[in-house]
């Protein structure tokens, strides 16, 4: 899988949240690290081919993204998880995965077992016919990880996956998301540890525009010992934003 964002502006209006991004996403899981404001759901929203772009290129696999038609045709291969995302209230937990899997053009004789894999991921398999309406927060958010990952898409967006999970399911998220390395993962989150524990690549976006993008590695090394943070890649976040965002 690849996806390439060429010179993307993006916003609302007149006003553009997105500013000539550049950039080239290959395999592995990529955090995406930002302030609230910095432009990631836009972003995400970008990527999933929810909004087209006020102007820039957008290649999913080499192939222009830039019309109705080509965005339906990539989104078969994409699986995106908004931060508030919608469902029906008396749909059953198995129904709405399964769902995902015919908007993504999976073969109905592979719903059951991919659905399954899915749900299993996520524990959720004993509650497949529970519905939505009746989960916690918690298990509707893991319902939502399972619409995203089944079939297992080429492309994976997930914007603050983790709220509303409880300690041991985050680990679990992790797990998964350790596992998804074929895919190209895209992980939004404020949370800098579960960065640290999954990912291969970290982009820190503020402004609209990309301060960083390399190795979590990387982005610890930039730490320094007047910044804020516990840990170095906490403080190594801290000195890619503007020096008023970086008092406490």
């Amino acid at each position: 899988m690849g996806l390439s964002l060429t010179n993307i502006f993006q916003g609302y209006g007149s006003h553009f949240v997105i500013n000539d991004l550049s950039i080239e996403l290959g395999s592995g899981v990529i955090g995406l690290l930002g302030p609230n404001g910095a432009g990631k759901t836009t972003l995400l929203r970008t990527m999933a081919t929810i909004m087209p772009p006020a102007s820039g290129k957008i290649l999913v696999n080499g192939i222009p993204v830039n019309d109705e038609r080509s965005a339906r045709e990539a989104r078969s291969a994409i699986g995106y998880l908004p931060q508030n995302f919608g469902y029906d209230p008396g749909m059953r937990v198995i129904d709405f995965v399964q769902y995902a899997a015919w908007l993504r053009g999976i073969p109905g004789t592979a719903w059951q077992k991919e659905t399954a894999w899915a749900l299993n991921q996520v524990d959720l398999l004993s509650h497949g016919k529970t519905r939505m309406s009746k989960l916690s927060g918690g298990m509707r958010q893991r319902a939502g990880i399972a619409w995203a990952i089944v079939g297992k898409p080429a492309l994976i967006l997930l914007d603050e996956p983790t709220v509303g999970l409880d300690p041991r399911q985050r680990l679990q998220f992790r797990k998964i998301i350790r596992n998804m390395h074929e895919s190209t993962l895209i992980l939004s989150t404020h949370l800098i540890d579960d960065i640290e524990a999954t990912c291969d690549r970290v982009i820190v976006l503020h402004g609209g525009s990309v301060k960083f993008d390399g190795s979590v590695a990387d982005l610890s090394n930039t730490s320094r010992a007047d910044l804020p943070g516990n840990t170095d890649l906490e403080r190594g976040y801290m000195n890619f934003l503007p020096a008023e965002e970086q008092q406490l």
